[in-house]
């Protein structure tokens, strides 16, 4: 029998891609006692390849401990986290329209990496991935960066954009995977499933 599966993390883009690999997951989400945005501060000199696994491990941990709380059915727990880097530069989610304009303006004109880690437990075991893909992006003008700053689309987006949104129209190249840019790569997330007996 195919065990229960949680998903830990909030996004409405992940639960989506899961839907498409025919998984419906039951949502393991952090209650008001929890600091979920401490996990994410970056520690001094952190690489994003690095900082990006740290945290899917530690939200993870987070997670385990959660169920076992809240005494609910065990079952195999997902979490996933994205970060945007420019070089060695982690760019988070825009905090203000500032800071949504400022990620975009570093991102115009060249390459960016767009880093998803994944993390599957079931209490006992652990599994992770980490899949990286680089995007570029077309040269883009301040106009177009304040329509789209102002469409509130940046916001709660690492690196303030979406690629299934109005930004796609800026993408002039994609190595990796569409659905890792979304948030979460669907083959290594099937492959870590499957080692847990939950297949697709």
């Amino acid at each position: 029998m195919t065990p229960l599966l949680y998903l830990a993390s909030q996004s409405p883009r992940r639960l989506q891609l899961l839907g498409q690999l025919g998984l419906h997951p039951e949502l393991l989400l952090p209650g008001d006692d929890e600091d979920a945005e401490a996990l994410e501060a970056v520690q001094p000199g952190e690489v994003p390849e690095v900082y990006c696994a740290r945290v899917t491990r530690a939200k993870l941990d987070a997670a385990v401990a959660r169920r076992a709380a809240r005494g609910v059915a065990p079952g195999v727990i997902l979490c996933a986290d994205t970060t945007v880097a420019v070089d060695q530069l982690i760019l988070g989610k825009p905090v203000d329209d500032a800071d949504a304009a400022r990620m975009l303006t570093l991102m115009s004109g060249r390459q960016h990496r767009v880093i998803t880690a994944i993390a599957v437990s079931d209490g006992v075991r652990y599994e992770q991935a980490l899949q990286v893909s680089t995007v570029e992006f077309a040269a883009l003008s301040p106009a177009q960066i304040a329509r789209y700053v102002a469409s509130r689309e940046p916001f709660g987006k690492a690196g303030a954009y979406a690629i299934q949104s109005q930004a796609a129209a800026w993408i002039v190249n994609i190595s990796g995977s569409y659905s890792g840019i979304m948030g979460l790569p669907l083959f290594e997330t099937a492959t870590l499933l499957a080692k847990f007996g939950v297949n697709v």
